[in-house]
């Protein structure tokens, strides 16, 4: 019996250090049972990059309103302020962004979202309603801003 359970202790001890080990995992030769769980990155959210790093609405004054309309209908402004000014989430109108103002870091921005309570929206919305967005926010402070706020008196 002491022997069963010296043998039950020594394959217990084997599965949990085999189970928290630090070596990196081969996906390839795991087959059908990859690891479980997500990559923990300074980034939170998805690790995939945009389709193209252009916006194909740009420009576009349909998209921009409707990236406008978007930018209500999901809550940006909850954070983000009504016309993008800023609140508990930092100014869209800014010149000076932490992870870079072009069209494709404004995307992966939203799609995979960042630290400090920037949610990742890229498995909540398409490509087209995200790049929508962006057209949107490019157009902040420039005279083809949907909704502009009112000037200042």
């Amino acid at each position: 019996m002491r022997h069963t359970i010296s043998v039950a202790a020594m394959l217990v001890g084997t599965l949990m250090g085999a189970s928290c080990s630090t070596k990196p995992v081969d996906t390839a030769s795991a087959g059908a049972n990859p690891p479980i769980g997500n990559p923990v990155g300074p980034i939170p959210g998805l690790a995939t990059q945009p389709v193209g790093t252009t916006n194909p609405y740009a420009n576009d004054h349909i998209a921009i309103a409707q990236g406008r309309q978007a930018f209500l209908q999901f809550n940006c402004y909850g954070c983000h302020g009504g016309r993008a000014g800023g609140g508990m989430g930092p100014s869209l109108r800014d010149p000076v962004w932490i992870y870079g103002s072009t069209d494709a870091a404004i995307f992966n921005s939203i799609a995979q979202g960042r630290g400090k309570g920037m949610p990742a929206w890229g498995t909540r919305l398409t490509d087209e309603q995200i790049w929508k967005l962006v057209a949107y926010i490019k157009t902040l402070r420039t005279p083809m801003e949907a909704d502009p706020p009112p000037p200042e008196q």
